[in-house]
């Protein structure tokens, strides 16, 4: 059996390359990191009684470039994105950011995909909610 550390890098955290070190040492198998392009304002909760997003939803740093400062201090930590929202994305320059941390980490990157669950953040991105399912095809 293999153990991952799943965690919100953010500007308020560990430095990604530091906390990467730190789990690389301690024997864990994989770095987990999440995603959101950002948190809107006016947030509309995703089911009656979700409450507010925690602190670390409004913070968190873009997964490929904590990622790849993970890459530059780590040789065998497995670097997992857990999950990039693609529907919101731009498919080409995604392609490019995953296929340069797929290289620079030697080829030691999982490509977690999601279609988000944030209507309000989607709609940001011109993305229609009911579409992220068919756009991630």
């Amino acid at each position: 059996m293999r153990f991952g550390i799943s965690t919100f890098v953010t500007d308020e955290s560990m430095l990604p390359g530091s906390l990467a070190t730190e789990v690389e040492q301690r024997g864990f198998h994989s770095l987990i990191v999440t995603e959101h392009s950002h948190m809107p304002v006016a947030y509309e909760p995703p089911y009656p009684g979700a409450g507010e997003p925690p602190r670390e939803y409004y913070r968190t740093l873009d997964p490929f470039v904590a990622l790849a400062s993970a890459a530059t201090t780590t040789r065998n930590l497995v670097l997992v994105t857990g999950v990039v929202l693609l529907p919101q994305r731009d498919v080409i320059y995604t392609a490019k950011e995953v296929a340069t941390l797929d290289l620079i980490s030697d080829c030691r990157l999982v490509l977690g995909v999601g279609v988000g669950w944030n209507q309000l953040e989607m709609r940001h991105h011109g993305l229609d909610p009911a579409s992220r399912g068919r756009k991630l095809n």
